[in-house]
């Protein structure tokens, strides 16, 4: 008989104010597969990062922009375009032009770094779209001078996607790749990876079996909590307002063929609040809800058949 498989590594660490996990099946690339992550999420800091006053979105977002619009990096590009797919997937309410009201609401820098209290705040009418109003053509990005731009209801599930993919394509291993809640598995084999989805600690647990090539994502309106105006605040706003959405739901996870799918899906859930179930159903969508009393609602295959994405 052969000597026994080797058991997988992993890698936990911190980044963008969220904690983070990388999982190999080969011990002997983990090196590797952190060099690799570190690579990306540098690279994805200095293009896409709000926070990082010398990032490429920073620069832009600060203006002035000409009338011609602004060529993009290649890699800022992507990750704008996939923004942008996601508001449109779903009718906006992932809406990516919503940094100017975060900043208002006192969420104007890494999370970490937020004062106990932020600003007072008056809103007396509804917020024009903006999303729509942001056009890509090719690498070219036009922006009205009145919007900011916040990738943040995208960018850690697609860098998660993205790195999950290159270690595995680098490695030859499975991998899987955790950024705050937002997970990407990437590989050759059938692997299945167990994942234990909850939110906080008094939430409602529960085990699932996650195959290579998936995405999973949580979305939660208790965690990114501050206050500004004397208000609990959560980062999830409903884009008609720019204010946090009402807490129908404690949190929203989806699995899905891709991180960023999925993260769309629960942060759209989110916004939708006791209209969410519904839309998901009409998606074949394989979600779990937690309402703010505990109960669960599931759609789609969840949990029965999750690992059968």
């Amino acid at each position: 008989m052969g000597a026994p498989a080797a058991p997988d590594a992993g890698a936990d660490f911190a980044v963008w104010g969220v904690d983070a996990r990388i999982a190999v099946s080969d011990p002997a690339v983990l090196t590797r597969a952190r060099d690799i992550a570190d690579a990306e999420l540098a690279a994805v800091t200095a293009a896409a990062s709000r926070f990082e006053p010398a990032s490429e979105l920073s620069r832009i977002n600060a203006g002035p922009r000409p009338s011609g619009g602004v060529e993009l990096s290649p890699l800022l590009a992507e990750f704008v375009a996939v923004a942008l797919a996601a508001a449109a997937d779903t009718d906006g309410d992932v809406d990516p032009t919503l940094g100017g009201d975060l900043d208002r609401l006192g969420y104007d820098r890494d999370f970490a770094a937020l004062p106990v209290d932020g600003v007072t705040l008056t809103v007396s009418r509804p917020r024009r779209p903006g999303w729509e109003r942001v056009t890509l053509d090719g690498r070219v990005l036009t922006l009205p001078d009145a919007l900011r731009l916040d990738l943040g209801a995208t960018a850690k599930a697609h860098a998660a996607d993205r790195i999950a993919r290159r270690i595995a394509e680098e490695t030859g291993a499975d991998v899987l790749v955790s950024l705050g809640g937002d997970l990407a598995t990437a590989g050759r084999t059938g692997r299945l990876w167990e994942v234990l989805v909850q939110d906080l600690p008094a939430d409602p647990a529960q085990q699932i079996a996650v195959p290579n090539g998936a995405g999973v994502a949580t979305s939660s309106t208790q965690k990114r909590r501050w206050r500004s105006d004397g208000q609990p605040r959560h980062h999830i706003l409903d884009p008609r307002w720019g204010l946090p959405v009402d807490e129908v739901w404690r949190s929203a996870t989806v699995a899905a063929t891709s991180c960023v799918r999925a993260n769309a899906l629960t942060t759209a859930s989110i916004v939708r609040g006791l209209a969410a179930p519904a839309w998901l159903r009409g998606l074949g969508a394989d979600a779990r809800l937690v309402a703010r009393d505990g109960s669960i609602v599931t759609t789609g295959r969840w949990p029965a058949d999750v690992r059968v994405l």
